[in-house]
């Protein structure tokens, strides 16, 4: 009976080829037979389907004849009858076109300890984050802040190689010095060596003769790290700052990340909009008329700014480069939309100027 192998993975005739992919890798997961509840025959179904589809030339083929077309390609030749993985022969497909060996890796690696090659990545400490509010000020010119924060580190005394200081340290002889015990284990797809990290070393191949008493021969204890933050110039409200390798440590390993929000306070004056620092100002109707000289108090200290006479309502004027900074040498403006305060009441005298002023036609 002709196989529709579309069907069995879970995709349209059109799927594209990470599709295809992502459909086998759920399905080999969920079917994979040393899984509880796997399924054998569906596994090697599912598997047969994705050596067709995931090969440009075979899937063409089997798009035109089926799985039981011509040079008997539901028969072996064509489409590779053993779509499982008894007696199945990797080496034709590495290199291939279309077939990735580390769709059969990530599968087994859950399975085996670290993938058919027996792969281990390094240890990497836990990434932390923390946060700190910084005034507006702050925000624009930037900032250098200290912040106390208790992680797992690595120990002061020992440098993080666990012995007592001055004391030898000696090869691991559970696992050779080599931080790694490989094991044989056989199952429904043979035999197969996988790798773990030695117990008695955890990985780093040595002993220490003496542990350090500060850490107990671990390289790595919970404690207080002061941490100087540098804070850029014209950071935004909300965004992160990543220091490389000062999250948690780990012995034997790689030290995390460490995560700073930036709280941006608000500013009384100020809002910022790009590399520009927007204001309101309001101005009498008669500084409007007439013109005026304001002293505004900027981010760099006092200025003296001119409104002009006949200025409109929600007219913009602008004092350039007196905004954000934007690298060594640039920065934005502040933006002045005047406000135009209407007076509540007019006095005797004041409406008998304006009335001058409507016999002007002003």
């Amino acid at each position: 009976m002709a196989k529709d192998y579309y069907e069995t993975l879970g995709v349209n005739k059109g799927a594209t080829k990470d599709e295809i992919k992502k459909a086998f890798h759920k399905l080999a997961h969920k079917y994979h037979p040393d899984k509880n509840k796997g399924d054998d025959s569906k596994f090697k179904e599912v598997n047969q389907a994705y050596q067709t589809l995931s090969d440009d030339t075979k899937r063409a083929q089997y798009d035109q004849f089926g799985s039981e077309g011509p040079a008997g390609f539901g028969g072996g030749a064509g489409y590779g009858q053993q779509g499982g993985f008894g007696g199945f022969d990797f080496s034709g497909f590495q290199g291939q076109q279309g077939f990735d060996m580390g769709d059969l890796g990530d599968i087994f690696g859950e399975f085996f300890g670290g993938g058919m090659g027996g792969r281990q990545q390094q240890a990497r400490g836990r990434d932390i984050s923390t946060e700190i509010d910084i005034t507006f000020e702050e925000s624009i010119f930037g900032v250098k802040r200290n912040v106390l924060i208790t992680k797992q580190s690595k120990c002061d005394i020992c440098k993080g190689d666990g012995a007592k200081p001055g004391t030898k340290i000696n090869t691991c002889k559970t696992c050779n010095g080599q931080g790694k015990i490989r094991e044989m284990k056989r199952s429904i797809l043979g035999t197969f060596q996988s790798v773990k990290e030695c117990d008695h070393c955890h990985g780093k191949g040595k002993i220490p003769e003496e542990k350090c008493h500060e850490c107990k021969g671990h390289g790595v204890y919970r404690k207080q790290e002061d941490i100087n933050i540098a804070v850029p110039a014209g950071i935004n409200n909300g965004e992160m700052i990543r220091m490389m390798s000062k999250g948690e440590a780990v012995s034997n390993g790689s030290t995390g990340d460490l995560y700073i929000k930036i709280n941006v306070k608000s500013h009384p004056l100020f809002k910022r909009d790009g590399a520009n620092l927007n204001m309101d100002l309001q101005v009498k109707l008669s500084d409007a008329l007439l013109g005026m000289k304001y002293n505004l108090k900027t981010l760099d200290g006092d200025l003296e700014v001119t409104i002009p006479e006949g200025v409109n309502h929600n007219e913009l004027l602008r004092v350039r480069g007196k905004g954000v900074p934007q690298g060594s040498s640039r920065r934005g403006d502040i933006i002045i939309r005047i406000q135009i305060k209407m007076p509540n009441k007019l006095s005797k005298k004041a409406k008998e100027a304006i009335e001058k002023l409507k016999e002007e036609g002003i």
